[in-house]
């Protein structure tokens, strides 16, 4: 009886269903990817690293997230996947264990006017229920508190098919939305400077009109001086009522000028449509410039920028309509909702103030909800997408971050590393794609993606634990403690940018003196002020190159050549050499191949499955029409320049029969911000977020400018590359630039020749400087956050 007892209590085999605790991929060849395969423990934090380039994004976004995201489709009727995207299988041989996948990218928020934080979150929904149920008046359901529904109504007769006759019944509905009537919701209201458009002291015989294309005996100066509406000897200042009106606003009639039809319409209408409707882009400059002299963006007069209609705002809980708590911070918001205690909407209370109790602890309590999202930095945007993850009940599935750390000052990082570790103590899978040594530390498996980047890379170098990371010897583990120092000397500034009373955002009448021919940082905590301050007050005109953060437009079709205009002089290059037309030499225009429409491969669309991609048999993949590639310059055609890497472009234009000056200087800026690697043909959707951030620098530093005013430029950025950067910012002072950067990373901080740390809290607790000086002052001061963070990276011990 015993030994059957002893028997029992030894530990069964163990269960077949508890065997896949690994993530298996074997053969993946997405993008820059070798081959790759490598197994990834489940129910642990992995972090991904490596250079940027190296092939990161490609394996844990574009393999296994994608195809996680891929089978959950599948499991969809058809005719749900037909509303879905469509999501191609990623070029891998094996994929197994894979769980579902839930991304958080830093793809920025969409920038449309009525999208905020609170539409994006789903706060404001839960706040509009709150104020249909509670708000004293009652105005209505939840659409009643949306800027988003206007209010409509409407009555007449429909007809009805009724037991088999037709009857006609009389109908009447109205929907009671929160739409400010004036703004359409949009909060901001665009008026028309009069004074840009003409000269009210001359008559319009005097050209009076100062718009552009309207230039005295043109058509359109015509149509306003010979319209018979108003004498065109009369100065525009002394009209009648009725004669302003028909100049400014009559709408459209149609009349004869010199024996031609034509159709009169007020000067404003007519501008709008003309002008104000067009993409500001697409704008020939001196149009642009015109555009932006005349229009002003002014906060709503009826809705005081508010976006709700006066009835929204005139229910109120406890003397609060739902505008003010849109406008509160959302930290001063939770605690008013915890305030409010009515079992009626006890479960919509309790849901509201986890929402907004989430948006504290993640760091973003010094938001409002109604901050329009477009504005949002894309390490913001990012942890909003957090949030509705944070409190879920789901386990064992995969949470995929992108950078999670980016826009984090020090101090908020511990933070988010101990939100990545409670996700992953809940029983999930995280994998990070990270290059801070601050989150990479905590792993539980490293893997190091490399060697280089682009061709360089691709290949798994390092899979291990962090301890295993530092004695590797890839360029991670190489640089994994490696520690900027404090300069000995800092440059001495030649002048400085007066910042007098700023007041955008939560800056607290802030008073500063920016030097110039030196590189100032401004740090301080995320939510401090500092983009408020930097691209708030320093105007972003002459001499001022503002580089943000801001994502890169293009399609497939784009590429780096394209993109930094790197293309025009090589086609004008190869059409002087072979005398033709550079058109032939662009695959966007007469030179495409006819099959593929120059874009090197032939598309099917399969409906609600994945549509195929075959390279075109016609060009091969060359995106040329072959007697185009009979022309050569220097010994090449133009498919095999476009296939070259930037360092063998900036040689093959540098010297010799193919020497082209003005190409030459693109390709030396983009090998100035390490991007040697790229090919210049590569679509720039293939292009990580660290090599865009640089491509887009690239492009800046051809500006004319003396004041070059950079966003995070080390975002995406591995350890190695920020040394490059460092020393790309260095040759920019050195040439007479002045070099001011928005920036967290202490090795930035402590190369700096000034320093000003915004602070001391975020929201309404920052907004003022609380530091301005040397990195050496900040570091024996520590009387910062800022500096106690510099202080301990430098490894410092104080004064």
């Amino acid at each position: 009886m015993s030994t059957a007892t002893r028997t029992d209590t030894q530990s069964p085999a163990p269960h077949v269903a508890d065997s896949h605790d690994l993530i298996r991929v074997q053969g993946a060849r997405e993008n820059n990817l070798k081959d790759v395969s490598i197994e990834i423990p489940k129910r642990r934090l992995t972090v991904f690293t490596g250079v940027s380039g190296s092939g990161k994004s490609s394996l844990v976004f574009g393999t296994i997230a994608a195809e996680s995201q891929r089978l959950i489709n599948e499991t969809y009727s058809a005719f749900v996947q037909g509303f879905m995207p469509t999501l191609a299988r990623p070029e891998v041989d094996v994929l197994e264990g894979l769980t579902t996948a839930i991304i958080v990218d830093q793809q920025r928020m969409g920038a449309d006017p009525r999208s905020t934080v609170g539409t994006a979150t789903d706060a404001n929904a839960m706040l509009r229920i709150l104020f249909s149920r509670l708000g004293q008046p009652h105005i209505g359901s939840p659409k009643a508190f949306s800027f988003n529904v206007a209010s409509i109504s409407g009555s007449g007769a429909v007809t009805v098919e009724r037991a088999g006759q037709t009857v006609k019944e009389r109908r009447s509905f109205s929907i009671t939305g929160g739409m400010c009537p004036r703004c359409e919701g949009r909060g901001s209201v665009t008026d028309i400077d009069l004074s840009q458009l003409f000269d009210d002291s001359k008559s319009l015989n005097e050209d009076a009109l100062t718009i552009p294309g309207y230039k005295a005996g043109g058509w359109n100066y015509r149509l306003y001086s010979e319209s018979g509406f108003f004498d065109p000897d009369k100065p525009i200042r002394t009209y009648t009522k009725q004669e302003l009106y028909d100049f400014l606003h009559r709408e459209p009639t149609r009349m004869k000028i010199a024996g031609i039809n034509m159709t009169y319409e007020g000067l404003v209408p007519r501008i709008q449509k003309s002008m104000l409707a067009k993409d500001r882009e697409a704008m020939q400059p001196h149009i642009r410039a015109f555009v932006d002299r005349a229009v002003t963006f002014t906060s709503c007069p009826e809705c005081g920028g508010t976006r709700l209609s006066e009835t929204a705002r005139s229910s109120r809980i406890g003397g609060v309509n739902i505008a003010d708590a849109c406008a509160m911070q959302i930290s001063d918001l939770a605690g008013w909702v915890r305030g409010l205690d009515e079992p009626s909407v006890a479960p919509l209370l309790a849901a509201l103030g986890h929402t907004l109790d989430s948006f504290v602890e993640i760091g973003l309590g010094y938001l409002s909800l109604d901050r329009p999202s477009g504005t949002l930095s894309g390490g913001e945007a990012q942890r909003v997408k957090m949030i509705r993850h944070l409190g879920s009940s789901l386990t064992d599935t995969t949470y995929v971050f992108d950078e999670p750390t980016v826009g984090l000052h020090p101090h908020d990082i511990q933070r988010m590393n101990s939100l990545l570790l409670r996700l992953r103590d809940k029983g999930n899978t995280v994998l990070v794609v990270e290059h801070k040594p601050e989150t990479i530390v905590i792993a539980d498996h490293v893997v190091d993606l490399g060697p280089g980047a682009g061709t360089a890379g691709g290949t798994v170098c390092f899979e291990g634990t962090v301890e295993g990371l530092r004695a590797a010897g890839t360029i991670t583990g190489r640089h994994f403690d490696d520690r900027a120092t404090l300069k000995e000397t800092v440059r001495k500034p030649t002048g400085a940018l007066e910042i007098r009373g700023a007041t955008a955002h939560n800056l607290r009448n802030v008073d500063v003196d920016i030097p110039l021919g030196v590189l100032c940082v401004v740090t301080g905590v995320a939510g401090s002020g500092k983009s408020s301050l930097v691209h708030g007050s320093i105007p972003a005109g002459e001499g001022v190159v503002s580089v943000d953060q801001g994502a890169i437009r293009g399609s497939r079709r784009s590429n780096p050549a394209t993109y930094t205009g790197l293309l025009e002089p090589i086609r004008k290059a190869f059409a002087k050499a072979n005398g033709v037309k550079p058109a032939l030499f662009s695959a966007n225009s007469e030179g495409a191949c006819p099959n593929c429409n120059g874009a090197g491969v032939v598309y099917t669309d399969l409906a609600m499955m994945a549509g195929v991609a075959t390279t075109c048999e016609e060009c091969e993949g060359k995106r040329f029409e072959a007697s185009v590639l009979d022309h050569h310059l220097g010994g090449r055609d133009i498919s095999e320049v476009l296939a070259m890497s930037v360092t063998e472009a900036e040689e093959f234009f540098g010297a010799g029969e193919a020497s082209t000056p003005a190409a030459h200087r693109i390709l030396g800026r983009l090998a100035d911000v390490g991007l040697g690697y790229l090919s210049l043909g590569q679509p720039l959707t293939t292009l990580s977020g660290g090599e865009r951030q640089r491509l887009k620098l690239a492009t800046h530093m051809a500006e004319k400018g003396g004041v070059y005013v950079l966003d995070e430029p080390t975002t995406g950025l591995h350890l190695a590359d920020v040394e490059q950067l460092l020393g790309l910012l260095d040759r920019l002072v050195d040439s007479g630039k002045s070099v001011i950067v928005v920036e967290h990373h202490q090795a930035v901080m402590a190369h700096a020749d000034w320093i000003i740390d915004l602070g001391p809290g975020a929201g309404h607790d920052g907004g003022r400087v609380v530091f301005e000086g040397t990195p050496a002052d900040l570091v024996a001061a520590r009387s910062t956050l800022t500096g106690e963070h510099l202080a301990a990276y430098v490894g410092t011990t104080g004064t």
